[in-house]
Parts: C-alpha cells; structure tokens; sequence
C-alpha cells in the first residue's frame, strides 16, 4: 500500500507540473501590440523593418527611421498617452512573469543544445544561448514556455531558438532582470521583457516576438522585428510585359513580392 500512495503522489507532481505550466498565461496587454517598446529611447542603424508598433515612454526619443521602416499598420508613438499605457502593462507583464513558481533551475547552464518541455525556468542571474534551444510544447498550443533571468540575456552569434510540435512562439517570454542582448545574425522567437534595455547586434531578428524594454533603450542594427507568427511569404505581383518578341510571342517575367502575414 505504501508504495501505491508513492505512485499516486507522482503522478499528482507530474499533473501539476503540467497544470503549472499552462497556467503561466500572463497577458501582455496593450503592450501586445508592439514589436519595439524603449523606456528612454528607440534607436536604429541600417534597414531595420518592425512589424507592429514602435514605441517609447516615458522617453520619447526615436531615431534612425528612416533608414529603419514601421510596417503599415503600425505606428510610432513617442511618448504619447499610447505609448504609456503599453509601458504600463508590459511592466505589469514583467511582474507576473517575476512572481510566478519555477519549475526548474537552470542557473549555469548554457540554453544553447537543450530541448525543453512547457514550464518555467529560473537562472540566478545570467543567462547564455551558444548554437540552438528548441522548445517542445508536447502538441499542446496552449502551452506557455517562461525564462525568469536574474541579470542578463546574452546570445552567441548565430544563436536560434526554435519552436516544435507546434509551439506558439506568442507565448514563450523571457523576463530578464536587467538587459538583453541578442548576437550578431541571431534567429530568435519570443517575447524579451528586460527591466533596463534590449540589444540587437547586426542581424539579428526577432519573429513572433517582442523587444520590451521598461527603463532603458532598444537599441537595433539592421533587425527584423516582427510580431508576425507566419514567415513572408511571396505572391506573384502582376505580370509586366517585356517589349520585345522573341519568336512573334512577348516575354513575360513576373516579379515578386514580400506579403507579410500576422498572427
């Protein structure tokens, strides 16, 4: 009998573990519909191209766009009442994020070759990405991923996090103490919430994903930003006719197009 109860004790942490898991919904607000939100600053170097919002607050410094572009619909907002309001509810975000129970302690490890399942993981204080992390959400699209990093965020050039079974990279958040700073050409998914600021080396993008930063800049450097979880894909813009003959038939060549999808 005794070692029944230790079976049923087991599969209870294991079913909590789970439910934890899923219950680490925390809600970005109005903060959901920016790509770049800066506490003192926005600014940018090269051809960087934001897909969502722009914004900063209290600060209202935007610089560098253009070269840099803000997709249609999204606006730049500096800091104006909207600003504000997004600044309040990514740092409400971060506090929950903060609050919530880890399931596992990762302090001293690399991220970098790890396959994780849903939960929420703890680093004492600094966090490094060298080569690949892949997030498995076990098939469960509802499944929330959460790295709670005492210091800061660093990825190695060329770094990626990956998502499979199909993850929803929306729900996947770091919440770092201090700040971020993603490598030159790294390939990131998720949302980044630093207390103090954000860095995009040369390259390096973010897809399905935000750079929240409360108190500091977001600084970027030739970055796709992008609050889209469907890749670009290209469509076929209407032919344009060549004018010569070959053989008495026109030439046709079609040019293509970026189409950006949101989620």
């Amino acid at each position: 009998m005794k070692y029944k109860y230790v079976i049923i004790l087991a599969i209870g942490a294991f079913a909590g573990f789970q439910a934890q898991a899923k219950a680490a919904t925390v809600s970005l607000g109005t903060a959901s519909d920016f790509a770049v939100l800066g506490g003192s600053t926005v600014t940018n170097t090269g051809f960087s191209m934001i897909t969502g919002n722009l914004g900063v607050s209290p600060g209202s410094a935007v610089t560098g766009f253009p070269p840099g572009i803000v997709n249609p619909p999204g606006t730049i907002n500096a800091g104006d009442a909207i600003a504000f309001q997004a600044q309040a509810d990514n740092q409400s975000a971060y506090n929950n994020l903060a609050g919530l129970a880890f399931t596992q302690d990762l302090t001293g490890q690399d991220l970098g070759g790890l396959t994780l399942t849903p939960g929420v993981y703890f680093f004492s204080s600094s966090a490094q990405l060298t080569g690949d992390l892949t997030l498995d959400n076990l098939g469960d699209p509802n499944a929330h991923f959460v790295f709670q990093i005492g210091s800061t965020l660093t990825t190695a050039s060329n770094s990626s996090v990956l998502v499979s079974n199909g993850a929803d990279s929306q729900n996947v958040f770091f919440q770092v103490g201090s700040s971020a700073t993603l490598g030159t050409g790294t390939q990131f998914k998720g949302n980044i919430l630093a207390n103090t600021s954000i860095t995009l080396n040369t390259g390096a993008n973010i897809q399905c994903g935000r750079a929240l930063a409360q108190n500091g800049a977001v600084t970027l450097d030739t970055n796709n930003v992008s609050i889209a979880c469907v890749p670009p894909e290209t469509v076929p813009e209407p032919f344009s006719i060549i004018g010569t003959l070959v053989g008495g038939t026109a030439v046709l060549l079609t040019r293509k197009k970026l189409k950006v999808s949101s989620c």
